[in-house]
């Protein structure tokens, strides 16, 4: 075996573990489970209390609906606090209207989500700490019984909670607004209920996590990270307190029309998320294996599976290489292999889409996806060359 041949091997076994992992948690989120994923609260108020923190950054387009939906789901002794950071539109009074406690917070140099989240606990820390502390994006709408659900369990496991956090397409999407959604649905649901099924964690996803106190308070959540939420939650699996999934819990939001803040969410998310990957991965991987931590194992490789559209690129590019390879060295089972992988990931693909995805895109529609793949190139090329470390408020519809 030459060295060209031993590299492309160790790519390609590489490149297996995000690939069979993926597969495997499409595979089994179809699979009958005796774990119930429907609401068991339904006919039960919660208890404890709650403080609903919510971050805001120039949020008035929205922010009304979802003060709105949260408002009917709390009880007396409830209460809702929006962090107003660096506003400088009607945000702090539109949630006032809506009865909510408003902190304004200004820190040039300390600007981002994380930072904004702290702020609000370090408030609640002084101020009347309820027992379960749940965070809900300016931008968001509760499904039924959301907040009962994410509190009675927080209370029942002592674990960070995470609902379903599903990203939608708005009234006259197109097609790359459609397959970004159903993205989301393999992401946010598909992916979580499989490992939800086998009693595994899951990631944390930034909107609708509930925590109990004391594990709120003691986090490290100024962490300044630009995905905050997959930090915190391996952070929580590393003290062995993996974040549980409930997905009898609903959360929703909707992409951007706006063009520009739809690429800036698109780099945020899947920079940050290439970044820990990069920078925190194998220090993690090493660190879980070696304190014999399982849940944070799952998370840790969960988050190896790079972006959807990325995984693909990576695979068809193997497949062309492997294929060149074997016009030139006349060695098939590189080749052969590679194609076994691409075959694996599109079959995953398409499983997710009969059961998640036909009401969200039609089949022809999703064969766009390689079209989507290759128009983010240049968003991963930046990568390399110009990172996004810091972070930047996606633009709204009508701003």
């Amino acid at each position: 075996m030459n060295v060209i041949e031993a590299v492309f091997i160790t790519v390609l076994a590489i490149l297996a573990i995000p690939v069979l992992l993926f597969f495997s948690q499409i595979f089994v989120s179809l699979l009958p489970s005796r774990m119930s994923i429907r609401p068991t609260y339904l006919d039960q108020k919660h208890l404890a209390s709650i403080a609903v923190l919510i971050p805001a950054h120039n949020e008035r387009q929205g922010i009304g609906a979802t003060l709105e939906s949260i408002k009917s789901q709390l009880n007396l002794n409830d209460r809702i606090i929006v962090v107003a950071d660096h506003c400088d539109d009607e945000t702090a009074e539109i949630a006032k209207s809506f009865g909510a406690t408003v902190i304004e917070r200004s820190n040039q140099i300390k600007r981002g989500k994380s930072y904004a989240l702290d702020y609000g606990v370090r408030y609640l820390e002084n101020n009347s700490p309820p027992d379960v502390v749940i965070i809900i994006d300016a931008d968001c709408l509760l499904g039924e019984n959301c907040l009962h659900l994410l509190t009675n369990l927080a209370m029942s496991k002592n674990k960070p909670i995470q609902s379903a956090d599903i990203m939608l397409s708005p009234v006259g999407a197109g097609v790359k607004t459609k397959v970004a959604e159903f993205a989301s649905i393999v992401k946010n649901w598909a992916r979580a209920l499989g490992y939800y099924k086998i009693g595994l964690p899951c990631q944390l996803m930034g909107s609708g996590m509930a925590f109990p106190w004391l594990l709120i308070q003691q986090a490290n959540l100024a962490s300044g990270h630009i995905v905050e939420d997959l930090k915190l939650g391996l952070d929580f699996a590393d003290k062995k307190l993996a974040p549980v999934f409930c997905p009898a819990a609903l959360v929703t939001s909707k992409f951007p029309l706006n063009k520009d803040g739809a690429n800036t969410q698109r780099v945020r998310w899947e920079h940050g998320h290439l970044d820990m990957m990069v920078k925190e991965g194998p220090k993690l991987l090493f660190r879980s294996m070696a304190t014999l931590n399982l849940p944070m194992l799952a998370l840790v490789l969960d988050m190896f599976i790079p972006p959807l559209a990325l995984l693909t690129l990576f695979v068809i590019i193997l497949v062309v290489v492997a294929g060149i390879m074997m016009m030139v060295t006349q060695l098939f089972m590189p080749w052969f292999w590679a194609v076994i992988l691409l075959l694996l990931l599109s079959i995953s693909i398409l499983m997710a889409w009969v059961k998640f995805g036909q009401s969200i895109i039609t089949l022809s529609h999703l064969a766009y996806a390689p079209i989507y793949m290759l128009s983010k190139i240049p968003l991963y090329f930046r990568f390399f060359i110009k990172r996004q470390v810091e972070w930047v408020r996606s633009k709204r519809d009508n701003i």
